[in-house]
């Protein structure tokens, strides 16, 4: 029983399954046993429902680890095309894990993937293409991974509903790919998306967390379109962090997030324990310049955005010849909108980028509103005794 078949990819084998469940019931630790009567006994009378639930019992129990493949491509090849789909194919990823040759790996999923109706089940064809993508990006195939993450990504933008394993299935892979090729804001979008699938405490183990929080910090420092870390802030992964060596890097997402140049010079040093920031740090020195920018914008009212490069030049603690570029900067990225007077040196600021708000900023928020609202019972105290008058 440990030799698999060969698996015709057309046409499901022929087999005796009531040999085949004898034989397995003589070839097997007794432990099992039970799993191939029940087999027997919910395949007679066509339980199937029942029969996928006791499959994946039997699956995930550990002394099935050598029987896995021969029981999938033999017993569950036969019947197959009577299973939910995606259940079938989430059975199909699990098995395909026994497999350790790479060659023989690929083709049991490929082989799978053609036996799977893309219009019937669409999500079990993300499934199955995400895990293929996964399989590939292991073994080297950059090329192979990317075509499978776009042809499920097609599939996947035009479903309204889709089950969370698939989604986290397919924006799993996408990031590890967008890890492997250090594009980082790309990781960062498809990794938050996966966490936001996925019940971090549950599904991943504390060096999992550790890792993910880890990356995604990396990340948030060195994506050219990240300038907003909220959502990651406000994300619980970031706790894996806490009384670890790279609890620093927590620090550090806040000090960007709150534009605190003080702050990120005082942690500086610490760069050299992770090479790819000390070796980015001009891109670090300017992003942290910028966010300072935004902060100050974000914390002056509507009718007080006019600011003079003197003013940004001490919030950014740069030089004052520095500060038109810097704007220019922010003016391209679309993180703030407005004009730039080179005469009279000043910055007319019209618009800032939303973000995602920390604690602090929300109060800082409703101060500002509270004295809005004062100013306008002054104006209506004002304005009431001539109403009165008038009427």
């Amino acid at each position: 029983m440990a030799t698999p078949m060969a698996v015709d990819k057309t046409k499901a084998p022929k087999i005796d399954v009531d040999e085949f469940l004898t034989l397995a019931i003589s070839e097997t630790p007794a432990e099992l046993h039970s799993f191939f009567e029940s087999f027997r006994s919910l395949y007679g009378r066509k339980l199937w429902h029942q029969l996928t639930n006791k499959l994946f019992e039997f699956f995930d129990h550990p002394l099935s680890k050598p029987y896995r493949v021969d029981v999938f491509n033999k017993f569950v090849r036969d019947f197959e095309s009577r299973l939910n789909q995606l259940r079938l194919v989430e059975m199909g990823v699990k098995v395909s894990r026994e497999i350790d040759n790479p060659v023989t790996h690929l083709q049991f999923l490929t082989d799978l993937l053609e036996r799977v109706n893309t219009e019937k089940s669409p999500e079990a064809h993300i499934l199955l293409l995400s895990s293929l993508a996964h399989a590939k990006l292991l073994y080297g195939d950059h090329e192979g991974t990317k075509n499978d993450i776009d042809a499920a990504g097609k599939v996947l933008d035009d479903l309204s509903s889709v089950d969370p394993s698939v989604n986290a299935a397919y924006y799993g892979v996408a990031a590890d790919y967008y890890k492997s090729k250090a594009e980082y804001a790309p990781y960062y979008k498809n990794s938050l998306l996966y966490l936001a699938c996925i019940d971090p405490a549950k599904d991943l183990t504390p060096e999992e967390r550790l890792l993910r929080a880890h990356d995604l910090g990396i990340a948030a420092f060195l994506g050219d379109t990240i300038y907003n870390f909220g959502e990651l802030l406000m994300h619980p992964i970031l706790d894996a962090l806490d009384s670890t060596p790279h609890d620093w890097i927590k620090k550090l997402l806040f000090t960007f997030n709150e534009g605190n140049i003080g702050k990120f010079e005082a942690l500086s040093p610490l760069f050299p324990k992770e090479p790819i920031l000390q070796e980015n740090y001009p891109f670090l020195r300017q992003k942290i310049c910028l966010m300072a920018l935004i902060e100050s914008v974000f914390k002056r009212g509507a009718y007080d955005r006019t600011m003079s490069f003197q003013t940004i030049a001490e919030e950014t603690h740069l030089p004052l010849d520095e500060v038109e570029h810097l704007v220019m900067k922010a003016l391209s990225l679309k993180l703030i909108k407005g004009s730039l007077d080179q005469v009279d040196q000043k910055a007319q600021i019209t618009w800032v980028q939303p973000r995602v708000l920390s604690r602090e900023q929300i109060g800082q928020l409703a101060q500002r509103l509270a004295a809005w609202n004062s100013k306008l019972h002054q104006v209506e105290e004002r304005i009431a005794p001539e109403v009165l008058v008038n009427s």
